[in-house]
């Protein structure tokens, strides 16, 4: 790990932080958003390289919907273990918690178990390949400190896609069968015009 990384850690879980310490949903959102606007275009540890850097104008989001803001406890699932090969990290050990039942259907919930993991929710859903990356985004992460508190705060709102929808150098964990829906959510991070960062 490099300098450079452990800030871009530091200063992703600041944007939680303020995200979980906004009184208002919606601002701890936009808070979190234009933070990681900054990140993007001004960190040298951003997942877009120098040339889509220069032609960056923020990350496109769809408007927040308060409806897609759920406070659920996380229930029993049997337990399941997957390991997950990627370029960068190896293999990424998950181990299934639990799951989360949602209006739009159940999510199974993962711990990242390597030293210093965390809770990890990835999603799949129908926009997947369309408005948003095909393998997925993220709404869960706490490995990057993206937990929004409560019993489990899922807020479709902030789903994002992980480095590897940037960049063909980074290689990211996916959503696994449990985590993947047919309804699409029209609710956090969408594709630039174009379809594609790269």
């Amino acid at each position: 790990m490099t300098s450079s990384l452990l800030d871009w850690r530091r200063r992703t879980t600041a944007l939680y932080a303020a995200a979980r310490a906004a009184t208002d949903p919606e601002q701890g959102w936009r808070t979190w958003r234009d933070g990681r606007d900054d990140l993007f275009a001004t960190h040298p540890d951003s997942p877009l390289d120098a040339a889509a850097r220069d032609r960056f104008a923020g990350l496109p989001f769809a408007p927040y919907d308060p409806a897609l803001r759920f406070d659920v406890p996380l229930e029993v699932a049997p337990p399941a273990r997957l390991e997950v090969a990627t370029a960068g990290d190896g293999v990424v050990p998950l181990e299934r918690i639990g799951r989360v039942v949602l209006p739009l259907g159940p999510l199974d919930v993962w711990w990242v178990a390597v030293y210093g993991g965390g809770v990890f929710l990835p999603l799949r859903d129908g926009s997947a390949g369309a408005s948003t990356y095909g393998g997925g985004r993220y709404l869960l992460d706490t490995v990057k400190g993206a937990d929004l508190g409560g019993q489990l705060v899922v807020d479709l709102n902030f789903a994002y896609h992980p480095s590897c929808a940037y960049d063909p150098r980074w290689s990211c964990p996916l959503a696994p069968e449990g985590n993947r829906i047919e309804a699409p959510v029209a609710a956090g991070e969408q594709l630039p015009p174009g379809g594609s960062w790269y």
